[in-house]
């Protein structure tokens, strides 16, 4: 699909960026930063931790600590969840605590503290207080089980809460009404971050520490989670999310990370030392979501929880064979979803605003990733539905959205329009899932399509790249590439630097079957780089083309200690 290619707002970098290059001070200025201090990257720059319903969440804590309590952590099936988990383990194991973990397996138990796992929990942990951690906000049903069966819930999540709220003895959420702490974009795992370093100080001041004879927490020796999660749940990273961050990065950098991370990296052939935050997203993160995709989170989270490297690497390899397993599932279920949409494929104004699609075979834990790639392809929203269970009459649909489209919003309007149409749903901006009978699927998809239809705009339906401009002929250098790679940590709402131009094209050749590598020249230095595009479209490229105009990345290629730069290719046209 033809892509537009616009400019980023062109504004004027503030006096306070000067001394950056003048480039980087641009690109800043363009996403947002006024001064030095939406760059400052040490701890001192979190925000405080103004989370409503903490006290009551730390004498929860308290209590459970004091008296010995079983405390019982209920996550999620995803990175975000396994690194919450793990922390609030990690964490609340060193300072005494009773502690253990149960994440649901989503075939089974589908998604949060449901009833069922209530009564999981109850017939085998005996726990005194449940902690949800990357979930519980709309787990109304759970939440009140487990009042029932004498259980206290404390409530951690992010996710947007629904008109009615769990009767949970805390909830920690930025997103609740009520709550004035400065970012709503944490993570679950930030949102845990924030809870144990705040009971590491109450406790503290109280002399815990001494009293037990136990070390104290550092805090930010587990930052390395912090990142890994943070990044792999996509958030977008505001000054308060890139500290963490930052900061979870050099931590790995300089090799002082959980051994599961070490072992993820290597088995990905990333080096610690190299690492940048899209090598957490695209490298390390589907490894370890494949666990909950394909089988059980168990395996991820005994993954970063283990201090041994033997197990380490060993959990490592079993993630990183489901890991190969998903592709070959997503990839099935890529050729039959545009064996279904190849019609659209021709005539783009025939698509609807929303595509809705469902196939009985296809895998419940891999529809949120072919959602996903069916909204690059068509720019438009995307619910991908497969069956709960084989054979069974309930769907479980995971949506994908675009700038412009706020999903969950969207499935609100159609619940609220449509009573019992959708099961239950819950979310984001740009992801949600939900659930709903087989027999009402084509009643939902036209609820969906009009709902959709309703709130956007024609220009939201165009795929459009952002670039920063055309790049000066004098930063086409490794030391300029370096300043960009160091400036971030680049990611979600926070894009890294993005340019484009016209080039001469010399040489064209596949790779693997599916990627390209070029070398190009620029036409005002007649400088010739290497430039490389990832998963192209077979039935354009490679071809004749002399001329291209690219929208790329600047990158380092690394290989036998040599390094070289490389314009990593985003998008590119013949002219």
């Amino acid at each position: 699909m033809k892509k537009i290619i616009r400019l980023r707002t062109n504004a004027s970098a503030p006096d306070a960026l000067n001394g950056l290059h003048p480039v980087l001070a641009h690109i800043y200025a363009a996403r947002g930063v006024q001064s030095s201090n939406d760059l400052i990257r040490n701890l001192q720059g979190l925000h405080a931790p103004q989370l409503k319903g903490m006290e009551a969440a730390l004498d929860l804590l308290e209590v459970a600590l004091k008296e010995k309590q079983r405390i019982l952590v209920v996550g999620d099936f995803d990175a975000d969840g396994a690194t919450s988990t793990v922390l609030a383990v990690l964490v609340l194991r060193a300072m005494g605590a009773v502690i253990d973990y149960l994440v649901p397996n989503r075939f089974t138990y589908g998604y949060g503290l449901t009833p069922e796992i209530v009564e999981l929990a109850h017939a085998t942990k005996t726990p005194y207080l449940i902690v949800t951690v990357d979930n519980g906000i709309s787990s109304l049903e759970g939440v009140a089980a487990a009042n029932a069966l004498g259980m206290k819930v404390l409530v951690t999540d992010h996710h947007l809460p629904g008109a009615v709220l769990p009767e949970a003895a805390a909830i920690l959420n930025p997103n609740q009404p009520g709550c004035v702490f400065l970012s709503k974009n944490l993570a679950g795992v930030g949102v845990v971050f924030y809870l144990l370093s705040c009971f590491r100080t109450r406790m503290k001041e109280q002399g815990w520490f001494t009293t037990m004879n136990i070390p104290e927490p550092a805090m930010a020796d587990y930052l390395d989670l912090v990142a890994l999660g943070t990044v792999a749940d996509v958030v977008p990273l505001d000054a308060n999310n890139r500290v963490l961050v930052h900061q979870g990065l050099n931590r790995i950098r300089a090799g002082r990370c959980r051994p599961g991370i070490t072992a993820l990296l290597d088995i990905a052939s990333k080096q610690p030392a190299q690492l940048v935050a899209t090598d957490l997203g695209f490298q390390v993160a589907p490894r370890l979501n494949a666990a909950g995709r394909l089988d059980d989170m168990s395996q991820g989270i005994e993954c970063l929880l283990t201090g041994s490297v033997d197990l380490a690497r060993q959990y490592a390899s079993e993630l990183d064979g489901l890991n190969i397993e998903r592709r070959q599932i997503e990839g099935s279920m890529q050729k039959e979803a545009m064996h279904v949409l190849q019609t659209f494929s021709l005539d783009k104004e025939a698509l609807p605003f929303g595509l809705t699609l469902f196939h009985r075979d296809w895998h419940q834990g891999v529809v949120g990733i072919l959602a996903g790639r069916l909204k690059e392809r068509f720019h438009r929203p995307v619910i991908a539905f497969a069956s709960s269970a084989p054979g069974s009459d309930e769907l479980k649909g995971s949506a994908r959205s675009i700038p412009g489209v706020h999903i969950r919003d969207v499935l609100d309007t159609v619940a609220a329009r449509n009573p019992g149409l959708i099961t239950r749903f819950g979310g984001h901006a740009m992801a949600a899932g939900l659930t709903l009978p087989v027999a009402r699927l084509e009643a939902f998809r036209a609820a969906f399509n009009k709902a959709v239809g309703d709130v956007v705009n024609p220009e939201d339906l165009e795929p459009v790249l952002y670039s920063d401009g055309e790049l000066p002929a004098d930063c086409f250098t490794e030391p300029f590439a370096d300043v960009l790679r160091e400036a971030g940590p680049w990611g979600q709402g926070f894009p890294e630097p993005m340019f484009h131009g016209d080039f001469h094209c010399l040489e064209q050749k596949v790779l693997k079957e599916k990627h390209i590598k070029m070398s190009v020249a620029h036409p005002a230095s007649n400088r010739i780089f290497d430039a490389i595009a990832f998963n192209v479209d077979r039935a354009q490229w490679p071809n004749s083309s002399k001329k291209v105009r690219l929208v790329y990345r600047l990158d380092i290629n690394e290989f036998r200690g040599s390094r070289s730069l490389q314009l990593r290719v985003e998008y590119m046209e013949p002219l």
